[in-house]
């Protein structure tokens, strides 16, 4: 098969799309796009897949039914600029291959993450790791970003203190806050790509990087529309059950109660609400 080009990716190469106040994302280079996942489908599972008419079909056969390896001949290369705290998440999914700028050979930029007022946010009560939606009053707002920048300066301050005095840069990087930005190579194949997306997009996902997620979901459709479409369809605002989901699930339609209780009743019904 020929080298794979997708039009509307080849117009957006090397862009900048910008994310939060100082970062973006790039996209680099891509290797296949919908018709590299047929042709792989189609040498995997022979004569059979050619009773799909048309290739949005088999994609969405394929990803309907788990068959994942076709979506693995698709691979995306990034160049993300991000503060470090959403690239200690970001570095949590392993299925990828990344590249990080050195503060060790590198002088770190002074460029620093604040979030925009509307961003700001108590802790919520009922999720130990997310934001409350009670609005903060405006004086607090100000009042949170002036100490984030205060800081932000003086540690920076001292960072190029210590370089002026020639210490060595990877000591004199050590106190710079979460809140500096890094750069990133990040190569990922579609199906990998996905299973990002799908975690990063739901809206439990802290609110940086679920900007970055929407940019690049954004980013991957011009490579990839069909198979992109399928993700909606299947994964992204698709839902699975469980066996006693199913089993109430049957109940319900029978115009029997659920049979679950609780928690487990609470879960289904707000699957069901989807």
């Amino acid at each position: 098969m020929s080298h794979s080009i997708s039009p509307a990716a080849e117009k957006i190469l090397d862009k900048k799309f910008k994310v939060l106040d100082k970062g973006f994302v790039r996209l680099v280079d891509y290797l296949g796009n919908d018709s590299r996942i047929v042709a792989a489908a189609r040498v995997s599972y022979g004569k059979g897949t050619k009773t799909f008419r048309e290739d949005k079909g088999l994609i969405n056969y394929l990803l309907r039914n788990d068959h994942t390896s076709p979506f693995e001949q698709v691979v995306f290369t990034f160049h993300v600029k991000l503060p470090i705290f959403v690239a200690r998440q970001w570095v949590r999914h392993r299925t990828a291959r990344l590249n990080e700028i050195s503060g060790r050979y590198s002088v770190m930029k002074s460029e620093f993450y604040l979030p925009s007022t509307t961003d700001i946010a108590f802790q919520s009560k009922n999720n130990k790791q997310g934001r409350a939606h009670t609005a903060v009053p405006a004086a607090l707002q100000k009042k949170v970003l002036a100490i984030l920048e205060k800081y932000q300066k003086e540690l920076y301050g001292a960072y190029e203190d210590l370089l002026e005095n020639n210490i060595a840069r990877e000591l004199a990087r050590i106190n710079l806050p979460l809140s500096l930005y890094t750069e990133l190579y990040w190569q990922i194949d579609l199906h990998n790509l996905f299973h990002f997306l799908a975690l990063r997009l739901d809206p439990h996902a802290q609110m940086e990087i679920r900007a970055y997620a929407e940019v690049m979901n954004t980013i991957g459709r011009k490579v990839c529309p069909i198979a992109f479409d399928a993700f909606d369809e299947h994964i992204l605002h698709g839902v699975r059950f469980s066996k006693s989901e199913m089993a109430a699930v049957r109940n319900l339609l029978k115009g029997k109660p659920s049979g679950l209780e609780g928690k487990a009743e609470e879960r289904l019904q707000k699957k069901l609400s989807v």
